[in-house]
């Protein structure tokens, strides 16, 4: 444990990439192999289960502290952070253990097993053992809300650092069905054939948004031009006559989406496809929403099914008969692609047509016309593109549509957590209905520091009424909403919930009675719902 948090402070104090790549190298350097293995499934969001209920943990620490229960709950909103809470509150340790990472993930993996007292016994012993950095990092892990501001992507760096194996081949290796108790470091990291795995997909090709002319980009004939599908990303592998479907998320989800399986007879073994999963009815993509009441239920019922059919929006292959083809360029892949849709002809694997264009005005135009399509805009990737693993500057890019927009007032407000803690940042927002305001939306983010210092005083010196961590504050601030779509909602009380709100800008322009009203939003909801 004394390795990993020093890296954790390492990498906590600084927002250096080649600082935190250099602390990662070194920590694989000194770590054994399954603290190793941890900290890369740590990194990889392969965290452990939560073993005790946060309700628990709260009360247990208040205890352990003597500290009023409602004191704690202050302590905590002031902190932002319940790890960092516990960690300041505990007496001081009664001994010290050098007790290994994986040695306190298995402690925490066991406490699943036991009753609540001698939970509580256990999580006791366990602050007890450890100094107070220690237990931030305890606390994390047992709290389930671990993060150490480092993405896969640089982990991946500085592991290749440390083994000289190339990026790619790791990320590759670290993706698919693995857990540090199904596999070793030198079987998934070492190996030659690291891990084999038929259901393994690839690392996922992101593009940037574009934020140059189009101009830019250069001659249009480098470039194919795709629609934008607002579903979720996949991959459909079909290897040894098994079918296995991806989400980017890494999450294994063949079980969510049974009509695909269709294509493990259909499509040819040794096939890796990539696309979107697409919501997609009578000849149309249906609203994200509705793929929404898939996700997260353990039983997918006959009317779940017809509310929500999916499709799956091929746009690349990856694999054929065996053969990773990542290599090959776009232009080529493309032709591989049309040929095997059409020769499956099956109507749940639909091809993604390219939008032909000459000029980049032309394709401006059609851009515009994204949502008539049930689209979030347009994708560009140059002809000659390998697929890449990760995010990368060049040959992919998104050209969104420009979102919609409302103004809103803001009649609540939330504190932040983290280093944000002591500043009111979630804002709820609301338009006209008559004279009343009617909350539709909450958004957090599009505030420059500055700006959001001022809301946070203006809070503070205008609060009407408290919630808990909430406060009523007199509406008066006027807010530019941006979201990218729209649906109908029961669950909410304005009838509409919103993809992707975020604050556009803060109208300093526009007093509260000019703000949009409920029926303007639902007008918005009959053209783009």
């Amino acid at each position: 444990m004394k390795y990993f948090t020093e890296l954790f402070t390492r990498l906590d104090q600084t927002t250096k990439t080649l600082v935190k790549v250099d602390a990662l190298k070194e920590y694989f350097h000194k770590a054994t192999d399954k603290d190793k293995l941890w900290t890369i499934a740590l990194l990889s969001h392969r965290r452990p289960k939560r073993t005790i209920n946060r309700n628990y943990i709260k009360k247990w620490a208040a205890e352990f502290s003597e500290l009023p229960y409602w004191l704690f709950e202050e302590s905590y909103h002031i902190a932002g952070d319940l790890a960092e809470t516990i960690a300041l509150i505990l007496p001081s340790p009664e001994s010290r253990t050098d007790n290994s990472l994986t040695y306190w993930i298995e402690y925490i993996q066991a406490l699943g097993g036991l009753e609540e007292n001698e939970k509580k016994a256990q999580l006791k012993s366990a602050w007890l053992s450890l100094d107070a950095t220690e237990r931030f990092v305890f606390n994390k892990l047992i709290t389930g809300g671990f993060r150490m501001g480092v993405s896969q992507k640089l982990m991946v760096r500085a592991l290749a650092k440390y083994t000289g194996i190339d990026e790619s081949s790791l990320a590759h290796r670290l993706m698919g069905n693995w857990t540090p108790e199904t596999t070793t470091f030198q079987d998934l990291i070492l190996s030659e054939d690291a891990n084999e795995d038929n259901s393994r997909p690839y690392p996922f090709y992101l593009a940037y948004a574009l934020e140059d002319e189009t101009e830019s980009l250069g001659d249009t004939s480098l470039w194919f031009a795709e629609r934008k599908w607002d579903g979720i990303r996949g991959q459909i592998i079909v290897r040894e006559g098994e079918l296995y479907v991806w989400s980017r998320g890494e999450e294994l989800v063949t079980d969510k989406y049974p009509e695909y399986e269709v294509l493990k007879e259909k499509l040819p073994n040794g096939t890796v496809l990539d696309g979107e999963i697409l919501p997609y009815k009578n000849g149309q993509p249906l609203p994200f929403n509705l793929l929404q009441t898939r996700i997260g239920r353990k039983n997918l019922t006959k009317g779940v099914l017809q509310k929500s059919p999916v499709i799956f929006k091929a746009y690349d292959v990856l694999e054929w008969q065996g053969e990773d083809i990542r290599q090959w360029p776009l232009e080529k892949r493309r032709t591989q692609l049309e040929s095997l849709v059409g020769d499956v002809g099956d109507p749940v694997l639909h091809l993604s047509d390219l939008v032909i264009f000459n000029e980049w005005r032309q394709l401006a135009a059609e851009r515009d016309r994204s949502r008539e399509f049930f689209s979030e805009g347009i994708m560009l990737k140059r002809k000659d593109s390998t697929y890449k693993d990760g995010r990368k500057k060049g040959d992919w890019w998104k050209w969104k549509v420009d979102p919609l927009t409302i103004d809103a007032v803001m009649i609540y407000a939330m504190r932040g957590s983290g280093r944000r803690a002591n500043l009111y940042t979630d804002y709820t927002f609301a338009v006209w209905d008559g004279e009343q305001l009617v909350p539709f939306t909450k958004a957090y983010s599009g505030l420059t520091d500055k700006e959001i210092g001022q809301v946070d005083r203006f809070v503070k010196k205008n609060t009407i009424d408290r919630f808990g961590p909430v406060r009523s504050v007199t509406p008066e601030l006027v807010f530019e909403i941006a979201f990218e779509g729209i649906n109908k909602s029961s669950r909410h009380k304005s009838g509409v919930a919103l993809r992707f709100p975020r604050i556009k800008r803060w109208r300093h322009d526009k007093p509260k009675e000019e703000a949009n009203t409920l029926e303007e939003l639902h007008q918005l909801l009959e053209v783009y719902g």
